[in-house]
This record gives structure tokens, C-alpha cells and sequence, in this order.
């Protein structure tokens, strides 16, 4: 059930009914020669539509700009501030309470996102206002991506290539698969940024050249759609045991 597609007397019954939403979230940023700048929240949308679709639980619009300043060295990349980012999330999330849901999947397709959205979730249980949690699609099915690539990535790598590959194809150029490969780095150990247990790198492009890691030549519409059905699943899912939790129990414990 997608929410901007219906108007206000008709979602009444859902608001009377269910108590949770699934919000979609990626950002707007460079993936490299050959995948769209939307690639992380086209996937975030497309998780959360079809999760949506197959269990009639509430979707709403995508949050398409998240925190990217680490790849704003590369055209077109658009970020917002992380005290804005979790201003605006907690802000989100407190007006769909007033609806009455009072737990929220974040559906994240955005690395930078995770530690913000894990702030504000904790912020809001803490208050007993909402239990929110970030999920990630590839976190679900750690073993299915290791399964189908000998190196992921992470960033731009075979496995987002994959994925875009399979819901969006017009928008990835084949062309340049190889060269996304030849022009960036196999992985973070392979930039040598990583000194004497220091991360010394800040921003992509620290790491690589063209903002991108990974072997891009390794992915396929159809380990895409692998992985789009098996993290789908993961989250239905954790949709489905969420929305059976008595909010009380999700709650903090009270003190020792």
C-alpha cells in the first residue's frame, strides 16, 4: 500500500488497523562511470514497494537525498548534513506517529544513513514514542552475496551493479562495466588506506579514482534478481514480526 497514491478518507482503515510503516530511504550520489546516481534509492524504494505489495503494509514516499558528503568530490552528488539528515528523519517519523503507527522500517539502501537512522531510533524508543530500526538489504543475506561474488565492493561494486541491473537496466551502461573495474580498486585493503589499524581515508575518493570498488564485470540482471527475492523475503519477514510484537515489550527494560 503506497501512501501518496491514495487520498486521506481511504487510509483511514489502515491507520484504525496496523501500526506500522516501512520508509524508503538511499541517497542521490555518484556510483561510479556506469550506474545512475539514484541508484541507492531506487533499490530502497523498490524493497520497500514490493514488501509493501506483497503484505499491504503502509509505504511511504522515498527519502532520495541522505548523508553523502564522503563522495561530494564527484559530479552531481547531493547530500544533507547529518544533524539535518537525523533532524528531518526524527521529524518524519514523529508526524506518522500522530497517524498512529508507532514502529517503522526504514528501508536503507544507503551506507552513510545507518549510524543516523540508528540515532534517531534510539532517541525515539528511549522517549516511548516509536520503535524504528534501519534494515539493510544486503546485511539480510550476507551469505547469498558472498555466495555470487568473489568481490562485492562494497560501493558501486558487482552486487548494487546487479540490482540496478535487474530493476532498472536502461540505466546502467554496459559499456563501461569493464572500465568501472579497471579504473577503480578490487577493495578498501587494496587502496592500502587502511595503516596500522587506521581507516586514514574519509572520503571515496580517497579510496578510488572513479568512486567505485569492486569487479563490476561479475554482476548480472539475474544474480539481481537473486538477490532482490531473497532480501524481499528477509524483509517481509521482519515486517511480519514486528507488526506481531506488543509495542510495550519493544520498549526499553527498566532499570536493574
Amino acid at each position: 500500500m503506497y501512501l501518496a497514491d491514495h487520498a486521506w478518507p481511504d487510509l483511514e482503515s489502515y491507520f484504525e488497523e496496523e501500526s506500522l510503516a516501512l520508509v524508503p530511504l538511499g541517497s542521490t550520489e555518484q556510483h561510479g562511470p556506469h550506474l545512475p546516481e539514484a541508484t541507492d534509492h531506487l533499490i530502497g524504494e523498490a524493497f520497500a514497494r514490493e514488501v509493501a505489495d506483497r503484505t499491504g503494509y503502509l509505504c511511504t514516499p522515498t527519502i532520495n537525498v541522505g548523508v553523502s558528503g564522503h563522495h561530494r568530490q564527484f559530479h552531481g552528488t547531493m547530500w544533507v548534513e547529518p544533524p539535518a539528515f537525523r533532524e528531518y528523519m526524527e521529524s518524519l517519523t514523529r508526524n506518522l506517529t500522530t497517524h498512529g503507527i508507532d514502529r517503522v522500517i526504514y528501508v536503507n539502501a544507503h551506507g552513510g544513513n545507518v549510524q543516523h537512522l540508528r540515532e534517531v531510533g534510539s532517541r525515539l524508543r528511549q522517549e516511548g514514542v516509536a520503535y524504528a530500526i534501519e534494515w539493510m538489504w544486503d546485511e539480510s543475506i550476507p551469505e547469498l552475496v558472498d555466495d555470487l561474488f568473489a568481490q562485492n565492493g562494497p560501493h558501486g561494486g558487482p552486487k548494487e551493479t546487479s540490482m540496478i541491473q535487474y530493476l532498472e537496466p536502461e540505466l546502467v551502461h554496459d559499456d563501461r562495466l569493464e572500465e568501472a573495474r579497471d579504473t577503480g580498486v578490487p577493495s578498501v585493503e587494496d587502496a592500502e588506506t587502511v595503516k596500522h589499524g587506521s581507516r586514514t581515508f574519509f572520503d571515496a575518493a580517497d579510496n578510488t579514482d572513479n568512486g567505485v570498488l569492486g569487479d563490476q564485470t561479475d554482476a548480472s540482471a539475474e544474480k539481481g534478481e537473486q538477490l532482490f527475492e531473497a532480501a524481499s523475503d528477509q524483509l517481509v519477514q521482519l515486517s511480519e514480526w514486528l507488526a506481531a510484537q506488543d509495542f510495550e515489550d519493544l520498549l526499553p527494560n527498566d532499570h536493574v
